[in-house]
């Protein structure tokens, strides 16, 4: 099963006898939360999840968005309607960060039927509602292990034998600016692989072919692969175009957040000596 779905398998999945949970995941990188968007018109059927409070941690020495407590995220799930072998699309307003991040999370915790919608809420043409449904609850209990993770140590390791990618824009990577961490640069060894490069013009992943080659130019081939970003969201999305690509990764889930915030930690600035 491919990890996305487009908006028109989207649209016969969900009129068939056995049509998926919605999730919006709508949010902004410092902005405010997304439920008033949500409310002012989402997918028919879906159910708003938080990002910054059901689908991660508080703040803390994990970074921004540490793993969630287990009985919240399942809270959460259960709330929207997941069960254990029910069908799951999530979608955001962006680039994909926040559903990947939804995605990543059920993956990580058992869930084998989850995708994207490919192109989020701008991709779909059919109608939105304002309608807040109120779901039959779930019966989904989160079990983690489904996807790997990394701490700090994993991720150093990595970028030393195995390939270790960042998914933030170049001029972070660089460290050339740092508009919310401690001190700007990356991981030593670290390759740099901003998410954008995983997308087309229109907002939807690019070809599985093109992916595929860009992960190869940049060495994925018969290495193991680790990604991290600033806080482990945007890297949920690098996860996801590297499955597409037939690729498994694994998640720094305290990303540079966690990492920089930590003085005694060593940080490369620069451009990607490759």
């Amino acid at each position: 099963m491919t990890a996305i779905i487009t908006a028109a398998e989207l649209t016969g999945e969900s009129a068939g006898r056995r049509p998926p949970v919605l999730l919006d995941i709508r949010y902004r990188l410092g902005g405010p939360p997304g439920r008033p968007e949500y409310e002012a018109g989402h997918l028919p059927g879906a159910v708003y999840v938080d990002l910054d409070t059901e689908l991660a941690a508080a703040p803390g020495e994990g970074g921004r968005h540490p793993l969630p407590d287990l009985a919240v995220f399942g809270a959460a799930m259960r709330r929207a309607g997941v069960g254990a072998d029910t069908p799951v699309v999530t979608y955001d307003a962006g680039p994909g960060w926040a559903a990947a991040r939804a995605w990543w999370l059920l993956r990580w915790a058992g869930h084998r039927d989850v995708r994207v919608l490919d192109g989020g809420l701008d991709a779909w043409t059919g109608p939105l509602s304002t309608e807040i449904p109120e779901p039959a609850e779930g019966d989904f209990r989160p079990e983690p292990g489904g996807l790997p993770v990394l701490d700090a140590d994993g991720a150093a390791a990595l970028a030393g034998d195995g390939l270790l990618l960042d998914a933030r824009a170049a001029e972070r990577y660089r460290g050339d600016v740092e508009p919310i961490d401690r001190i700007g640069g990356h991981i030593p060894g670290a390759v740099s692989a901003p998410t954008s490069e995983n997308m087309a013009e229109n907002g939807t992943f690019r070809p599985v072919t093109e992916l595929a080659a860009r992960f190869e130019a940049l060495g994925a081939t018969g290495r193991n692969v680790g990604v991290y970003c600033g806080s482990g969201v945007s890297a949920a999305q690098q996860v996801l175009a590297l499955e597409l690509a037939g690729i498994g990764a694994a998640l720094y889930t305290g990303s540079w957040s966690e990492w920089s915030s930590d003085p005694d930690r060593p940080v490369a600035k620069g451009p990607d000596p490759r």
